[in-house]
């Protein structure tokens, strides 16, 4: 027998962070307060997943995710059966409220887990990942127990003394791509990352994420400088709203641009490859769920893009939800999975840990809420 929706919860809770993360004009995180979302199913299956609410990229926060979930989502969901042919139905029906991108998103995830556990399979398996498939062809065959992530950390706008200790501490946990903030103030930027270089060294990989805050008339001359300090690729150079610019600035090849504000949904990733802005989608699986973003990453692979999951700075179990998104085929590029090394402590029962700038799937495909940990956290 088909199962049905039972029970919709959200759990807020709040962690704390070593330092604040900084980026854009003017945002900044000072802690991890998200909500945890929590499907139970007749047969007494569950699913979890991860809400991070970004009040200043959508509008959402925590007290809108927990209203949004039980006065719109969860009405249009309990009591319907649960199955491959219902959920993308579900889905549908979920997205008729618009907005509100990380409370449907991440609803999407939790239903796809409690899908699995009724079925009594992985979730990786259920997303129809391969764990045996080689994550970096460098590495030798004999060195491939499972599937290999390769993971980036996001380095925020700061004092560039604190900012250089700060990528020093997690390259010593096993980082090796740094994802730097850049934007506000251009020869800081520039000094940071020529600072960052030579303390790091060749062996750890830097990118940067503008948010936006180049414009046309500089856009080309910074990316080429970034170029020129060994980057791999720049996210989100231009303003959003200018699509004209931002097309003509990726038609330059200047540097691989990553999407990632502009693509905020299968709608906006449509426009976007039709004016062909970017060389590199960032797929955030909390605000497209699995089901947008598998259409997505078939949308962006059929058009030749390079595709990188981000996780939205998301605490363990958004880590986890997104990490084994990102272990699907035609995700070559690093993805953000690492943000845990920002939190002084975390919700799940197992540590995450990094190998040489990786994440094996291996050890973290089964990791769970810790109830303890999460009893402690809930707010």
């Amino acid at each position: 027998m088909t199962p049905t929706i039972t029970h919709i919860h959200t759990i807020p809770y709040r962690l704390p962070l070593h330092e604040p993360l900084a980026w854009g004009k003017a945002s900044v995180l000072v802690d991890a307060h998200h909500v945890l979302l929590r499907v139970t199913l007749s047969d007494g299956a569950e699913g979890w997943a991860e809400a991070p609410p970004r009040p200043t990229i959508y509008g959402e926060t925590v007290e809108s995710i927990c209203a949004i979930v039980s006065q719109e989502l969860a009405p249009r969901l309990l009591g319907e059966a649960l199955d491959d042919a219902t959920l993308p139905k579900l889905t549908a029906r979920m997205a008729q409220i618009a907005n509100n991108q990380t409370a449907r998103g991440s609803l999407d995830i939790a239903l796809h887990d409690a899908l699995a556990m009724s079925r009594g399979v992985p979730l990786a398996e259920h997303l129809g990942v391969v764990q045996e498939r080689i994550r970096d062809a460098r590495i030798p065959d004999a060195l491939i127990p499972d599937a290999l992530l390769r993971v980036s950390y996001i380095l925020g706008i700061g004092a560039e003394e604190a900012v250089l200790a700060e990528a020093a501490r997690v390259v010593g946990q096993g980082v090796r791509v740094l994802k730097v903030k850049v934007g506000r103030e251009w020869e800081a930027d520039v000094a940071r990352l020529l600072r960052l270089r030579e303390s790091l060294g060749p062996d750890v990989d830097l990118y940067a994420d503008a948010n936006e805050c180049f414009t046309p008339e500089n856009g080309q001359a910074r990316l080429a400088a970034l170029a020129e300090l060994g980057l791999l690729y720049c996210e989100e150079p231009l303003p959003v709203e200018l699509v004209r610019e931002r097309a003509a600035l990726r038609r330059t090849d200047t540097l691989p641009i990553i999407a990632d504000d502009s693509t905020f949904s299968l709608r906006d990733l449509r426009r976007e490859l039709a004016l062909d802005t970017f060389h590199i989608l960032n797929i955030k699986t909390p605000r497209t769920g699995y089901t947008e973003s598998n259409a997505m990453l078939a949308a962006a692979q059929a058009a030749g893009k390079g595709v990188m999951i981000g996780s939205q700075a998301s605490t363990g179990l958004g880590t986890v939800r997104a990490a084994l998104f990102a272990a699907k085929a035609g995700i070559d590029h690093p993805s953000e999975l690492s943000f845990f090394l920002k939190l002084q402590t975390d919700l799940l029962d197992r540590p995450l840990v990094l190998h040489d700038g990786y994440l094996h799937l291996s050890e973290i495909a089964d990791a769970r809420i810790d109830p303890d940990k999460l009893k402690d956290a809930a707010v």
